[in-house]
């Protein structure tokens, strides 16, 4: 896989090696957290929109926050995931909220971006005949019978989220248009006018999560024009969308450069992406994050104990490390296996941990809000 068709959360086991060894999901929801204070749900539903679901992790704990915010509110979520695997694990992972929070509808799509904010199964449909549409209506009270019932829909996922390649050009795109929508049956009445329904699309969003939204390399025109100016058009009067992207001004890029020294992987900070946002978008209907670096970045880490870097760092501990780094730094797999024979890799990732006395990353996001 070359680096045009590379995407960030391909690759299952480098993704959930980086996710449990690292604490990005849990500072990218504290960052999160502070928009939830300044939107002001509408009936009938507080919509959020996630750009991928990974494993969850990020869903469960926003999902948390707005449920202790509004406990009583009803709550749709539609996340856009063209993996398979990482909409089996979402959904089982996100199986108890139905139990903490029984207005909750869940939508999981590989629409593109458009269609997967307006949840418009119609408009697929009159340009594709092979669009799978299922809906879940959960049973029962608990956490591990809503498991039980989501593992049983997993034939559903692993046809409706198939994977085929670009003739042309190789790129993974979904084999089929589908569309899964999840809630409780008890609660049908409650939320009745919240489900997408076919010729039903969702009108706006009072959240919008983009997080990791797209390769890095991507030129920032791509990167506005087809996924953040989209859907900060869905946003509802007074939305926010949240974009969270990698800088490399850290000592993961370290790590990288002592291996590829040249390796430019960001080439579109947030200043850059706003200006486009800006020209894409009309200024009168929105306002756009003017922040400084202070309230714009945050740090997470390599989760390590004490010891592991006060003496000899263990090989495990390296290999966690590489992989968060090279992840991060979304390096292809044919650049990775010409490197890995060699034992300058770890060289290089002990010098830093080393020297930092463990590993951290910086990331970056901006808010563009819907006037």
């Amino acid at each position: 896989m070359d680096q045009q068709s590379f995407r960030f959360a391909d690759h299952r086991e480098k993704y959930l090696l980086f996710v449990n060894t690292c604490d990005e999901k849990r500072e990218s929801a504290k960052r999160i957290a502070l928009e939830l204070g300044h939107i002001t749900p509408t009936p009938p539903s507080i919509n959020v929109f996630q750009v991928h679901s990974g494993e969850g992790t990020l869903q469960k704990m926003v999902l948390r926050d707005l449920h202790n915010r509004w406990p009583h509110v009803p709550i749709l979520v539609v996340i856009k995931e063209n993996s398979a695997d990482m909409v089996r694990v979402a959904a089982r992972n996100l199986a108890d909220r139905f139990r903490e929070h029984p207005e909750l509808v869940l939508v999981i799509t590989n629409l593109s971006y458009e269609q997967a904010a307006a949840c418009d199964i119609d408009m697929v449909k009159n340009a594709d005949d092979d669009v799978q549409y299922r809906t879940l209506a959960l049973t029962g009270q608990s956490s591990f019978g809503f498991e039980a019932q989501i593992n049983s829909q997993l034939d559903f996922v692993e046809h409706g989220w198939e994977i085929a390649a670009r003739k042309e050009s190789g790129e993974r795109i979904p084999a089929r248009s589908s569309m899964w929508v999840i809630y409780r049956e008890d609660n049908a009445f409650s939320v009745n006018d919240v489900i997408p329904k076919p010729g039903k699309p969702v009108s706006g969003y009072d959240l919008v999560v983009a997080s990791q939204p797209y390769r890095s390399r991507l030129d920032a025109k791509t990167k506005v024009d087809k996924i953040l100016a989209p859907l900060a058009r869905k946003l509802n009067p007074g939305g926010r969308m949240i974009t969270i992207q990698a800088t490399g001004r850290d000592p993961g890029m370290r790590i990288v450069r002592a291996i590829w020294p040249d390796e430019q992987p960001f080439k579109t900070p947030r200043e850059i992406l706003l200006n486009n946002l800006r020209e894409g978008l009309n200024e009168k209907d929105y306002l756009f994050d003017e922040h400084d670096a202070s309230h714009a970045e945050f740090n997470y880490k390599l989760q390590l104990n004490p010891e592991e870097v006060e003496s000899s760092i263990g090989t495990s501990t390296l290999f966690a490390a590489w992989n968060a780094a090279t992840y991060v730094a979304q390096i292809d797999d044919a650049r990775l296996n010409d490197v890995i024979a060699s034992a300058k890799y770890l060289e290089a990732t002990n010098d830093v941990l080393q020297s930092h006395n463990g590993l951290w990353f910086k990331n970056e996001c901006f808010v563009v809000t819907r006037i």
